[in-house]
């Protein structure tokens, strides 16, 4: 009776006792089922931006973007954990000025004869040769003086050209503008624009054909100077009234998108990638990415010489043997001889500090994928 009374202590003690490690066993277990590996990219919507009370729908530099996103991140993937990686586009305020001319001045032939370079022929054949005018002509500028200038330039042919030469922190900054030619093939009478509605409709589809054959990424931001015919407020023309009407010039600002040109409304995009490393979103540049059919082909012409069975296995299989007491077998250190050769070759220009998250197909007795993390450190690519 003793023994069963000292049994039945013995057993309640331990029940006792094990009763808050088990609680935390089961919390611990609770939690790393409830963590989720999610990838996604995305585009902040308005929604986005309200939550974060950013009620422009911008953010005023991608600093404040990759102190501020984190937290949208957790809020929109809460159960998201280690390895998950959000790719997030977003909008940063990066204002232009439209500057309207103080200065609208046509090249004269005295001009061109102060000149020992323009004098014989009357017009100019070299960019340097205006810059130098401009300095002559406007020795002490103020800054951001928009200069509306019509000049004759020679390229193959003489042509006469109106640009606009805006003096901005001390240098003549060129601004693209249109040709009385241009201005008619615009569907305009004389050699501006009716309203500033009416060049903002015209001139994106004008700058699509304009630089259909040359190369512009998404995101290219166009100045271009038009002509408005409007009142004289400021007295351009120099007559001594203010009532009258002559043309201004004007700067405005255009953006291609890839496919069109639109008006810049003083926004552009940038994207940034994040990535969780276990307790919070982080700002991070890992790449993830998967060996290719041509990377293993590189792996396998690449160390023939120094591991002819393993490279010659993976090249027939497309998987690389992971079983140890095998001929053909890959260590990681083969394998990160491999990835430094396919890395420096799929992304030759990568810096110091560059993440990738490897995926490729191995075989442990069952063909499977295996991923591993390598960073650029020192020019060479390491395992993270």
């Amino acid at each position: 009776m003793k023994n069963l009374a000292y049994l039945s202590t013995f057993f309640l003690g331990l029940l006792l006792l094990s009763c808050e490690p088990m609680e935390d066993i089961h919390a611990e277990v609770d939690a790393q089922s409830s963590v989720i590996l999610g990838d996604v990219a995305f585009t902040m919507s308005d929604e986005d931006y309200d939550q974060l009370d950013l009620g422009y729908g911008n953010f005023n530099s991608v600093a404040d973007a990759k102190d501020m996103i984190p937290g949208l991140l957790s809020s929109k993937y809460p159960v998201w954990g280690e390895g998950s990686s959000a790719l997030v586009t977003f909008n940063i305020y990066a204002p232009l000025r439209t500057e309207r001319s103080l200065e609208v001045y046509r090249v004269t032939t005295a001009d061109y004869d102060a000149n020992p370079e323009t004098a014989r022929f009357n017009n100019f054949d070299d960019m340097d040769q205006i810059y130098d005018f401009l300095d002559t002509k406007y020795p002490n500028p103020t800054n951001r003086l928009l200069v509306s200038l019509t000049y004759k330039f020679y390229d193959g042919s003489v042509n006469t050209l109106n640009n606009g030469f805006l003096y901005n922190n001390n240098t003549w900054n060129f601004i693209q503008g249109f040709t009385d030619d241009e201005y008619e093939a615009m569907g305009e009478g004389f050699p501006n624009f009716s309203s500033e509605d009416e060049a903002e409709e015209k001139i994106p589809l004008y700058l699509k054909e304009k630089y259909f054959f040359k190369n512009r990424d998404a995101g290219t931001i166009e100045s271009i100077m038009y002509k408005l015919y409007v009142t004289d407020v400021d007295d351009v023309d120099e007559d001594g009234r203010v009532n009258d009407r002559t043309t201004y010039s004007y700067v405005s600002y255009y953006i291609y998108d890839g496919v069109d040109w639109g008006p810049y409304t003083n926004e552009v995009q940038e994207t940034v990638q994040f990535g969780h490393d276990g307790e919070k979103w982080v700002p991070d540049n890992t790449i993830k990415y998967r060996l290719t059919s041509t990377d293993i082909a590189l792996i396998e012409s690449s160390f023939e010489i120094k591991y002819p069975g393993p490279a010659d296995n993976v090249g027939f299989f497309g998987s690389f043997d992971r079983r140890s007491g095998s001929s053909n077998y890959w260590s990681d250190e083969m394998l990160l001889e491999a990835f430094n050769v396919v890395l420096d070759k799929n992304n030759p220009t990568a810096e110091d500090g560059q993440k990738y998250v490897l995926t490729f197909v191995i075989y442990n007795g069952s063909t499977v994928d295996e991923s591993m993390r390598v960073i650029k450190e020192n020019a060479e690519w390491v395992f993270n």
